[in-house]
């Protein structure tokens, strides 16, 4: 999800919901602590040059339970934080503290910000040489009439 497309939703809903990917909720009590772009400069294993940048939000929850950030209150902080770091209209990627800090990507489901999962890649699979994925057909339809495999051609 894009940052405009973020703040369209904050403007339509009463109350601020995210789902992690196993279902559960993050508690309503959470606080969204860093709004901020992260920039990531590297050189892939292809030997080509990249950069990244995304809109970071940190979400925390702590023992304040009382606590319940209102829609129009957030897209106020993400509209300062898009004018002092002049942010641009970037893919949001959400941290939050599991096991581990959770790096998550970012979907609306008409109710509920969804965090979803990020997966790692190669991206010079070419360079590296890994194959490109088999197409998976059933035996059953590579069969033809003429075909040598056909029980009926005397191949076997």
């Amino acid at each position: 999800m894009k940052l405009h497309q973020f703040k369209e939703i904050l403007t339509d809903i009463n109350a601020i919901r995210f789902q992690l990917p196993n279902g559960k909720l993050v508690p309503i009590h959470f606080h969204v602590t860093e709004v901020g772009v992260t920039k990531k400069n590297y050189i892939d294993c292809g030997g080509k040059i990249r950069e990244e940048q995304v809109i970071n939000f940190q979400l925390w929850e702590a023992d304040d339970f009382d606590h319940r950030i209102a829609p129009q209150k957030l897209k106020s902080i993400v509209e300062l934080a898009e004018k002092a770091l002049h942010l641009r209209d970037t893919e949001i990627e959400v941290e939050y503290q599991s096991e581990t800090i959770g790096k998550y990507g970012l979907e609306f489901n008409g109710i509920t910000f969804l965090l979803t999962n990020k997966q790692t890649a190669c991206l010079a699979e070419d360079a590296c040489g890994i194959p490109s994925q088999k197409q998976k057909v059933n035996l059953s339809e590579l069969q033809t009439k003429n075909s040598c495999c056909d029980p009926k051609s005397g191949c076997c």
